[in-house]
Order: structure tokens, then sequence, then C-alpha cells
């Protein structure tokens, strides 16, 4: 029993003198960084005052949380969609470069809302395949009557490289009502003006988004 009072003690007074002299260190280096901003305002040197000021602001404000010399950057937030390619081979849409860019507009609004910051340094790297994009015909018997229904349906397969590393893939697939494929355009903003076709991709996107923040 002494010796275990006997260490309890031991352990306080070692935490105790660890605490002061992380306390004695932290107020060293306060009282410095005090006098060299006092010497520098009073010998007029405002550049170097400003210069450490900014890197201060870098290093522990949280709005700079994006620069990796930050201490609350988290590299698993940053994230750039490196590359969308249109693969589909059949179809009007097939090798339509104007599919492709909508689809890397769509994806980088839903990385966004998910609170990723979209850079090109980002250490993750998505990079997206469009690799089948058609109506599919579904015919329906209900009693005397019959009834068709037309879905646009698309499948796409992403995958995130980290820092040079590429991941597992990711392939997902969604569908949207659609009555005719006759209308169906894109235009050179690479915004869809077929409402079915529209939200089919949204869903995908969506869809491909949700799977990455899983595989975090």
């Amino acid at each position: 029993m002494e010796k275990i009072i006997a260490l309890t003690s031991n352990l306080k007074e070692k935490f105790v003198y660890g605490f002061l002299i992380l306390f004695g260190a932290w107020l060293i280096f306060a009282l410095g960084l005090i006098f060299y901003t006092v010497f520098l305002e009073a010998t007029g040197n405002e550049t170097a005052l400003q210069n450490m000021a900014n890197q201060f602001e870098w290093k522990f404000d949280g709005t700079f949380k994006n620069d990796p010399n930050n201490i609350w950057y988290n590299a698993d937030e940053q994230m750039f969609v490196e590359s969308v390619t249109n693969k589909v081979v059949i179809g009007k849409l097939a090798g339509n470069r104007n599919l492709a860019f909508g689809v890397k507009n769509i994806l980088e609004e839903f990385l966004q809302e998910k609170g990723y910051n979209l850079s090109p340094s980002a250490p993750n790297k998505l990079q997206v395949e469009i690799i089948f994009l058609d109506v599919l015909t579904t015919k329906k018997n209900i009693s005397v009557f019959h009834k068709n229904d037309e879905e646009v349906v698309v499948r796409m397969k992403g995958n995130v490289i980290k820092n040079g590393k590429k991941g597992k893939d990711i392939i997902v697939e969604a569908s949207s009502d659609e009555i005719s494929m006759s209308t169906l355009a894109i235009d050179e903003g690479g915004k869809f003006n077929q409402q079915s076709l529209s939200n089919a991709i949204k869903k995908a996107c969506e869809s491909l988004v949700k799977e990455i923040e899983k595989q975090k």
C-alpha cells in the first residue's frame, strides 16, 4: 500500500513539474514575441511586423485551413476533379465533350456542398469515366393495358488518387424517367436542356460523392 501511495505521489510531482516547465516555456516565448513586436514597431519595420502577423494567421487561423501549413489543415477535405472522360460508345452522346464538362461541373458542386476544397494542389485527385448512357425501355402489362416506360440510365466509374496512389474503383448507376431521346441535346455551355437526363446525371454524381465519403 505504501508503495502505491509513493508511486502516486511521484507521478503527481512529475505532472506538476512537467506542467510548470511547459507553462514557463510558453511564457518565455510569449514575452519574447511581445518584446520583438515592440522592437519592430520602435524601429519602424512595419513590413516585417506585417509579415509576422500574416504568418501567424496562416498558421493558426481556421480561415486558412486549406493551406497545408495551417494547423487545422485536413488532407481528406481537399479534392480536385482531375478528369471526367466520356467513354459512352453508343447513342447520340457518345464521345460528347460537353457531357463530360457538364458532369465535371455537377461533381464539383456536390463536393463543395460536402465541404471539400477544390484546389489543383489537393493531394486527392478524382478521375471519373462516364461508361454508359442510354434509354432503356421497360414493358409493363396491366390487365388489358400495355405500357412502355422509358428511363435514362447513367453509369459512372470514379477513382480517388491519394498522394499518387490509386484507390478502389467506385461504380454508380442512376436513372430517371425519359419520354424521348430524339430531343436530347447539350449546349456549348455544358448545360443539359433535357430535364430527365440532367436528373439522372445529378443522381449519379451525388451517389459517387457519397461513396467517396465512405472511403475516407
